[in-house]
């Protein structure tokens, strides 16, 4: 893809936009993790509760790492050693962690993905974004664009150009301090 896509997709976010971009198994939706407007927007258009929380994609830990709490050197390594890749994360969230991103919880959901499409996008942003699955709470996420556009059409800001990666299944979701895995 070429790089005005990415630099015209930054700029709708850095605006307060929604938009729509591929990732490992499916269309994601993002937007300006610290733009309450944008992110409530986003969970509108999903019909998604806030307490559920969302998660937040970046292309390396130090885009990141200003979001998290306390972790010891052993989660750190943890993280390294899995990032980037597909795997999320629920991390202590520190004080820059917003109540619409944390939700209910008192920790953040994050990946550091290694889908070439998403680690462009949050490079050309200059920081990670939200990551939540293309549909309504409740329903399949979007594999195809023509079920993104059947879910979406017209709402959306900006749909970043291309496809989603081979994963079958969204990411698992493992709980730093706990182990337990959620998803």
């Amino acid at each position: 893809m070429n790089r005005w896509a990415y630099q015209f997709a930054a700029s709708v976010l850095r605006a307060g936009g929604v938009i729509a971009y591929p990732t490992e198994a499916v269309w994601g939706l993002g937007c300006d993790p610290l733009n309450e407007v944008a992110v409530l927007r986003l969970l509108a258009l999903k019909r998604r509760p806030m307490h559920k929380g969302v998660i937040l994609i970046a292309s390396d830990i130090g885009q990141v790492e200003p979001f998290f709490g306390n972790i010891t050197r052993t989660q750190r390594r943890q993280l390294e050693q899995t990032w980037p890749g597909f795997q999320t994360w629920i991390i202590p969230a520190g004080k820059l962690v917003p109540d619409w991103i944390t939700g209910r919880h008192s920790g953040f959901a994050v990946r550091v993905s290694n889908h070439p499409q998403v680690r462009n996008l949050c490079d050309h942003f200059g920081g990670p974004i939200v990551s939540t699955s293309a549909n309504y709470a409740g329903r399949p996420a979007a594999k195809t664009r023509v079920r993104l556009a059947t879910y979406f059409n017209r709402q959306l800001d900006y749909v970043v150009p291309g496809n989603p990666g081979g994963q079958a299944n969204p990411s698992p979701i493992i709980d730093l301090c706990t182990g337990v895995q959620l998803r």
